[in-house]
């Protein structure tokens, strides 16, 4: 009897894991797991009834406390991504894009690159980024020559760059849940004068190693047209010129959003719920320029939505020099308000543009959608991790973590393993909210860094949603690919991607400033 009740908690872990596979909703699966074995621990005497009286208020606290405003960002950052899908963003950076690199060998694998990770850097989505990329390069590399291997891998890999680079839908929720975890390791230690971590603080360690795995991919690329130029041949233009202006025109607006919103989180001039607002409203008028008119064909409702943007970085600059919050001055305020009200009139148009176009009802519905799936899973992940705690689960994996040998490394590794291996068959939302607030406080007090515990959670999830045979990232890219593109040729082209993913890992892992310099440096 007494080993079953020790084994209670595990075995709950292993019959929501199995319910799951077999493809019950995840939301509903938590929530009715965790209430079975709520009554059943009740019956054996183990669990206190009062904490499910006491749940929905919990929930409502922590979705509505100012500390938990951070969610607000989730569905202003879906909305962002889905706006920028539906504008054709992704179309012109990939028509760009080849234009500038095609004419070198690997030059369109090199662009697929690029544009993932500035669709990564816009929109956070990766299953929204792996399909888009799928469907509008794909056939492109294919009919230009290159093998389908490293056409489908190249895709598949700068798909999933949207775990890893912020803003991140994937750092937002793991910000949030570490950020409980730190307090709880903390409240756990007598520090009750505790230090925080932010999503920002997330967004700026996942930068560098971002990055450079952006570089290490563009350098395999590079490598492989050395190598194998067969492989990824050229592509002359047709008429030996480079259209500049296209490419200014396709590359300037998303990178002007993107330093908007990150840049903005980074200098602290904004929190990322703040930004998520600014980037929603930025992708609004992007969308709503596309929307109005063409380069060659210009509208006046193109020329709205450019006075609206220029308001809006005037705006937003101002606040490098004045806090118009505070400011009373009115020589400084009456510009300030004048140029809200014009931003505001402008932006309606595109809005309204968009809503004649059709373009909002979807984004609005898929928004909706996204947003409710996250916030229900919450709640049952929160109901989950309280019955798991009350069972007597945390104190069992404090244990079992402490006694794994090889101290903190040996722990972390079996964490790492054990997350991998569940991004194989969950999703990403799902092993924020069960595993990481059960495992994490575990970490942080056993002295790991926050920060860098969160990249390296990150990372390893994005090369879990890339590892054949069961990776998300290859199951989306299989949906919309060719038939002539098989499934073997997919895992082909995937594998020397995993190999530079594990290669970064293990770089953050043995020099961990790659992940906490720029935190350090922007935040002390």
């Amino acid at each position: 009897m007494d080993i079953l009740i020790a084994l209670m908690p595990f075995v709950m872990f292993a019959t929501v894991f199995m319910a799951l596979l077999r493809g019950f909703p995840v939301a509903f699966t938590l929530a009715g797991v965790s209430l079975g074995f709520a009554l059943l621990g009740l019956a054996l005497g183990l669990f206190d009834p009062f904490h499910l009286r006491a749940f929905p208020q919990r929930i409502y606290g922590n979705i509505m406390e100012m500390d938990k405003a951070i969610l607000v960002a989730v569905p202003l950052f879906v909305f962002m991504g889905v706006m920028l899908e539906r504008s054709r963003v992704a179309e012109e950076l990939l028509d760009a894009m080849g234009t500038l690199f095609g004419s070198f060998r690997g030059g369109l694998g090199i662009s697929v690159v690029v544009v993932g990770a500035l669709l990564a850097a816009s929109t956070g989505i990766v299953g929204a980024t792996v399909v888009t990329m799928g469907l509008l390069s794909l056939p492109t590399m294919l009919k230009r020559g290159y093998d389908p291997a490293l056409a489908s891998g190249s895709i598949a890999a700068a798909g999933t760059l949207g775990q890893i680079i912020p803003p991140s839908i994937v750092l937002v929720l793991l910000g949030d849940q570490l950020s409980s975890a730190y307090a709880q390791a903390q409240r756990a230690q007598d520090i009750f004068s505790p230090d925080i971590i932010s999503v920002g603080d997330l967004f700026a360690g996942a930068l560098i190693p971002g990055l450079l795995l952006v570089s290490v991919y563009v350098l395999y690329q590079v490598g492989v047209a050395i190598v194998h130029p067969d492989t990824s041949p050229a592509i002359p233009h047709k008429d030996g010129r480079i259209n500049w202006r296209k490419i200014f025109s396709a590359l300037i607006p998303p990178l002007i959003l993107i330093i908007s919103v990150l840049g903005s989180i980074l200098g602290g001039l904004a929190t990322p719920t703040e930004a998520a607002g600014v980037g929603a409203l930025g992708a609004i008028l992007l969308a709503g320029y596309r929307n109005a008119g063409s380069e060659d064909n210009p509208r006046p409702g193109q020329v709205l939505v450019l006075i609206a943007a220029l308001a809006l970085l005037l705006l937003i600059a101002s606040t490098l020099a004045a806090d118009l919050r505070t400011h009373t001055n009115p020589v400084i305020l009456a510009p300030a308000y004048g140029l809200c009200a014009l931003a505001g009139v402008c932006t309606l148009t595109a809005l309204y543009r968009l809503l004649k176009s059709g373009v909002l009802d979807a984004v609005m519905h898929s928004t909706a959608q996204i947003s409710a799936m996250v916030f229900v899973i919450l709640i049952g992940a929160s109901l989950f991790a309280l019955v798991f705690r009350e069972l007597g689960g945390d104190q069992t994996i404090r244990q079992a973590l402490e006694a794994t040998p090889g101290g903190v490394f040996g722990a972390l590794a079996v964490v790492m393993l054990v997350m991998f291996l569940l991004g194989f068959f969950l999703d990403f939302i799902e092993i924020t909210f069960v595993v990481v607030p059960v495992v994490a406080p575990v970490l942080l007090m056993m002295g790991v860094d926050p920060v860098w515990l969160g990249v390296m959670m990150a990372l390893n999830l994005q090369t879990s949603f890339l590892t054949p045979p069961f990776g998300f990232a290859l199951f989306y890219l299989r949906g919309v690919a060719p038939p002539e593109v098989t499934t073997a040729a997919i895992y082909r082209g995937a594998a020397p991607f995993v190999v530079i993913q594990l290669l970064m890992i293990t770089a953050v892992a043995l020099t961990p400033w790659l992940a906490t310099a720029l935190p350090e440096l922007l935040y002390d």
